[in-house]
């Protein structure tokens, strides 16, 4: 197996052993606070601007080297509308284009780095990157979304120039593996990993130049799953393009955890039922809905009240890990045992093995294991377990982008090999290396051209950059403990200068970017905005549930919550204690620090 990648060495020694809290670290976060408080010399607040010419003249007047404008289109004031946000969007011209078009010489399809830019006629002289989830290969509307689940608002509304991208490719919809066929072409892999961001930067900021007259006075970069990647990735080898960047579920050893999925989906299928006709294991079969409650049940049980409340919701992560052991707390099954009580010994031992996570024949870790939080009952946990990793995502992203050389097409669809089994013929001990690997015209490893070059983002922290993540605790893909592994060599690499350009939230029973039994709605984008133009750095911030009757309802928030419970969101470490008061506001909570 080749030599790790820098990433790898970053990690050496922390996802092996369990999660340690620093003492310095907890005072650096203390540090913080629960307000917002000057910290380094901030940039100047951006200044508004108006168009200087309309939406018709855009494509006449702008050129950049190896751009095409495809159309342009006006949207008149209060046309548009989007669920979940009460005003409609301002006016604005939808600006679509392409660069780099070229022939693929391995494949003989045709690529290009797609793009749409929507630039407002009252424009706040800012510029708004959002980035794409999954494998890309699409566009999606340029609207500055801010994550996090229902946002009330966007960066377009807010008067951003915003860009999206399909990071330079499209997806083939002619073949079942369709969103994963670029990987053939090399310069495709290469534009997905770190240069389509690199490629169009600059060209939107020309773009806005054309348009307003000037260029920004600040530019963000937002993005989740993927799109934090992206931003781990954009803040390393672009670090003075963006004076602040926002992520969430950041996915930043993607083939690492790619293959951990592939690892899961071996383990599940040892317990799985197979089908009558195929007599290929279904997934879904591991474990019910009911057995995730009983799993979740059990977390609470013993982690719940840790933080000073019995509320649905485990905020100690750090204090719940110490006192949760899934095989004495989560009851067995035994003859006499009622439907939806126990767990069976098999699915006891082989959900051990998924939290603990994958590790190879001289025990190194593969990847970060997955915390006990009862979010794991969340939908979205399952279908990541059961169905994604086994076909739309984890299988295709691993056979075709992610080892190398690529998987032959021919050889999954067409000889009889499906997405399934290449997920449970997967090896970590002899497969594993190909995400290190390079062959022939496929230059860079995926560990090269999909990860950081400097995980510490040393270049990006010494221009005085911003960065803010956050991710729910019971992700089932890229998991929170990576992050806060990530996080505490951030600290470690900077010392006291971390405290001045990043912040950690953890979202409790957050799943994939959004979603669980969890206050997953919250702004942390306008507290990037203020921590960059204003010096005021992010404290404890409020995160609302989105019950029954609200304007975007997430169907998992419990009946037993408020439909509009808050409770605060701490900065790393920290955790949210309940004070005194309503249990269903975040006011009667204060940040403490872990342990107090």
């Amino acid at each position: 197996m080749a030599p790790p990648d820098q990433a790898d060495r970053l990690h050496a020694g922390i996802v092996k052993r369990p999660l340690v809290f620093a003492s310095a670290i907890a005072a650096l976060a203390l540090g913080a606070g629960c307000a917002s408080t000057p910290s380094a010399v901030p940039r100047s607040p951006a200044q508004g601007a108006s168009a200087v010419m309309g939406c018709d003249a855009i494509a006449a007047r702008f050129s950049y080297a190896n751009t095409r404008v495809v159309s342009v289109d006006k949207v008149a004031a209060g046309t548009l509308k989007l669920p979940g946000i009460a005003a409609a969007m301002p006016e604005h011209c939808v600006v679509k284009g392409a660069m780099n078009e070229r022939i693929g010489p391995v494949d003989g399809k045709p690529y290009a780095i797609g793009f749409e830019m929507r630039l407002p006629t009252q424009w706040n002289g800012r510029f708004f990157y959002q980035a794409n989830g999954g494998l890309d290969g699409f566009q999606t509307p340029a609207y500055g979304d801010i994550l996090g689940g229902g946002p009330v608002t966007n960066g377009l509304l807010q008067g951003f120039a915003v860009i999206s991208s399909d990071a330079g490719h499209a997806f083939d919809r002619t073949t079942p593996i369709g969103g994963a066929t670029f990987g053939l072409d090399p310069q495709a892999r290469l534009d997905y990993g770190y240069n389509a961001v690199a490629q169009l930067t600059p060209m939107a900021k020309a773009l806005i130049r054309t348009v307003y007259g000037r260029g920004p006075d600040t530019s963000y970069f937002v993005g989740t799953s993927n799109g934090g990647r992206h931003g781990f990735v954009t803040a390393s080898r672009l670090p003075k393009a963006y004076d602040g960047i926002l992520v969430s579920t950041p996915g930043w050893r993607l083939p690492l955890a790619a293959a951990t999925q592939l690892w899961g989906a071996q383990q599940f299928a040892s317990i799985a039922s197979r089908d009558a006709t195929t007599h290929r294991p279904d997934l879904t079969t591991a474990l019910s809905p009911a057995d995730f409650s009983v799993f979740a049940r059990s977390v609470l049980a013993r982690c719940d009240a840790l933080d000073g409340l019995t509320d649905g919701i485990v905020s100690d992560l750090q204090g719940c890990q110490s006192a949760f052991q899934l095989q004495r707390d989560v009851p067995a099954c035994n003859a006499s045992s009622a439907a939806g009580t126990c767990l069976t010994t098999a699915q006891k031992d082989v959900l051990t093995r998924v939290l603990a996570g994958p590790r190879t024949r001289d025990g190194s870790a593969v990847y970060a294991g997955l915390p006990a939080d009862p979010g794991i009952a969340g939908r979205d946990w399952a279908t990541w377990k059961f169905v994604n990793s086994v076909g739309p995502r984890d299988s295709i992203a691993m056979a075709f982008v992610m080892a190398t050389p690529p998987a032959s097409p021919q050889t999954v669809t067409g000889l009889g090999t499906t997405l399934i089994d290449y997920a449970l013929g997967f090896d970590i001990d002899r497969d594993l290396g190909l995400v290190r690997a390079t062959s022939g015209a496929y230059t860079q490893s995926s560990m090269s051209f999909m990860t950081p070059p400097d995980p510490s983002m040393r270049d990006f922290v010494a221009a005085g950059g911003k960065l803010i993540v956050f991710h729910g605790t019971a992700d089932p893909v890229f998991s929170a403990l990576d992050t806060v592994a990530w996080h505490e060599q951030f600290h470690r690499a900077h010392g006291a200068a971390a405290a001045a350009q990043e912040r950690l939230y953890l979202v409790p029973g957050m799943n994939h970017s959004r979603g669980g039994p969890a206050t997953d709605q919250v702004n942390l984008f306008d507290e990037l905005v203020k921590w960059v133009e204003r010096g005021q750095a992010p404290g404890a911030v409020v995160a609302t549930a989105r019950g029954a009757g609200t304007a975007v309802p997430n169907a998992e928030v419990p009946s037993s919550w408020s439909a509009t419970r808050t409770r605060l969101l701490c900065p790393y470490p920290q955790v949210p204690r309940y004070v005194a008061g309503d249990a269903e506001t975040a006011a009667s909570f204060a940040c403490r620090a872990p342990g107090s």
